[in-house]
This record gives C-alpha cells, sequence and structure tokens, in this order.
C-alpha cells in the first residue's frame, strides 16, 4: 500500500491489524505488529516523504512468518547500525522509531544506500496454533 500520507500511517497499521488477527496472533503481538508498522510508515512520510508498505506470508529462516517490507525512494541512512541502535531520532515525537520496531518483531532487517532510499524487512513468526 502507498505511504505519502499521515492518514496512510493509519490505513497500514489497520491492514497489519487486520492480518495479524486473521492469522490467529494474540492480541498483545496483534499491537506489537501494528505499532512496528506505524513506526515504520511514519519513518517513510518523516524522511522519504513516500514509499510503499507491503505485506506477506512467507518462510524466514524456516518458519512461516507475517513479512512486512517498508520501502521508500528517499535519501536513505548513513549508518544504519546507528538507526537501528538509538530511537527517538530527531526528537520531535515520542515514537520507537527502528529500534522499536526491532524489539516488537521477531525480526529485522534494515538495507539502505546514501541517495536510493532504504528498505526494512521485518517479520513476526505466524503462532505454531494458526498453521494447521
Amino acid at each position: 500500500m502507498p505511504i505519502a500520507a499521515a492518514a496512510d500511517i493509519a490505513t497500514a497499521r489497520q491492514a497489519g491489524r487486520d492480518c495479524a488477527i486473521g492469522l490467529g496472533f494474540s492480541p498483545t503481538d496483534v499491537t506489537m505488529i501494528s505499532t512496528a508498522i506505524s513506526e515504520v510508515a511514519r519513518n517513510i512520510i518523516s524522511y522519504a516523504g513516500h514509499g510503499e508498505v507491503r505485506l506477506t506470508i512467507a518462510d524466514v529462516q524456516g518458519r512461516r512468518a507475517l513479512v512486512v517490507h517498508a520501502q521508500d525512494q528517499g535519501p536513505g541512512i548513513p549508518d544504519t547500525a546507528a538507526a537501528l541502535e538509538h530511537a527517538g531520532g530527531s526528537g520531535r515525537r515520542l515514537g520507537l522509531g527502528l529500534p522499536g520496531a526491532r524489539r516488537l518483531m521477531d525480526g529485522l532487517v534494515l538495507e539502505s544506500e546514501l541517495g536510493h532510499g532504504t528498505l526494512v524487512e521485518m517479520w513476526k513468526w505466524i503462532p505454531v496454533r494458526a498453521r494447521r
């Protein structure tokens, strides 16, 4: 789904929530997934202006997972290691940022190239009880 305005953050969050509920995630996991989606979508708006969030179900490291791809064509992140370590960014908001999203999900990979954009791939293992 395209992310280009603040309203798109809520749309992405709700899509993640609906998908997680449908996959049998616990209410706590549903909240964690939707919050992590909000954070990466907000980063797209704040730092790149526009991009997209995609939700898929895929095998990751041999397990079924709900996978979130957040991608933009913005300026990129000069130090991805630092971006994953320090929450708060500019201090303009109380968000959790990338470090928070990483804590909320079971895995997160960050790829960024200066001048070409950023890709965040994060996932949450689908509960075993939902794998039937």
